[in-house]
């Protein structure tokens, strides 16, 4: 009896986080590691870390904010079940909201950093319109994630403002980088769930030939945005290394998926692709 009462209990513990935390572990990544890149390459231009330490409190309390708001509003993956559930989804809202407001206060006080409205607007259409293509069902899952990401993302742009005061050509240029980026790392991700049982190059090379399509088509629109001089000259050495691990799944002969090795290795080239483009964008100086 006693098991029982525990086993209900650490079930009653993990809806609780479900419906209060954001599960998408991925996202945290697609959320920090554009924000992270966009400060760092943004350095050089600075006028301090006041701003950029309000925008990283507004951005990951905002962030986290969205999932017990989807779930109040029965908007989520998971629904609220009994009063308990419902009590902790409002007191995470009521410890979040304040926060969030309070950073933006900052932020906007007295008008300073008003293209930071646009950013956000941008960012939340992005989660609206992510919302509205859930409803499809999971054959769009993946269409959903992407437009997720363009609101994720923007925090390289954001971060960028942040310690600038400027939005111009390099933060959205670092923008649409981590965009891409993002796009692809979606894309795999979701390739290696959908055909983790699939054997032999061949085999593996017909289930994931539009997204190898998709990984050339990136280097070239990459390759061209260097050649206008949108993005640095040897932008496209940033991508190389996700485009590299694209192509050694067909060689890999394991057809067990290790879901938490594949978040570790996605983390390590979200991590290697920040360092290589806040190196190229730098070495513009």
């Amino acid at each position: 009896m006693a098991e029982l009462a525990t086993n209900i209990q650490i079930q009653q513990s993990s809806r609780i986080r479900a419906l209060t935390f954001p599960r998408e572990h991925g996202a945290w990544g697609l959320l920090l590691i554009p924000l992270v890149t966009g400060a760092c390459i943004a350095l050089p231009y600075g006028r301090g870390f006041a701003d950029l330490t309000l925008f990283v409190v507004a951005a990951l309390s905002i962030f986290w904010l969205r999932t017990p708001t989807e779930s109040y509003f029965g908007m989520g993956l998971l629904r609220i079940g009994n009063e308990e559930e419902n009590r902790a989804v409002l007191r995470t809202i009521g410890l979040l909201a304040p926060i969030a407001v309070a950073s933006l206060a900052g932020l906007l006080w007295g008008g300073r950093n008003l293209p930071l409205l646009l950013l956000g607007l941008i960012g939340g259409t992005a989660f609206a319109l992510q919302a509205v293509v859930r409803l499809f069902g999971r054959r769009v899952r993946m269409l959903a994630q992407a437009v997720g990401s363009l609101g994720l993302t923007s925090t390289a742009a954001g971060a960028y403002y942040a310690v600038t005061g400027r939005f111009d050509e390099r933060a959205l240029a670092v923008w649409f980088a981590c965009w891409l980026f993002a796009g692809d790392q979606i894309h795999y991700v979701q390739i290696r769930l959908r055909n983790s049982r699939v054997e032999g190059f061949a085999r593996r090379l017909v289930a994931a030939r539009n997204f190898l399509g998709g990984q050339v088509l990136m280097l070239v629109i990459i390759g061209a945005a260097a050649k206008i001089d949108v993005l640095p000259a040897f932008a496209i050495v940033a991508f190389l290394p996700v485009v590299l691990r694209g192509f050694l799944w067909l060689t890999d002969k394991k057809t067990e998926l290790d879901l938490h090795w594949l978040g570790i290795s996605e983390l390590v080239q979200g991590v290697v692709f920040g360092v290589l483009l806040t190196a190229l964008f730098l070495s513009r100086m």
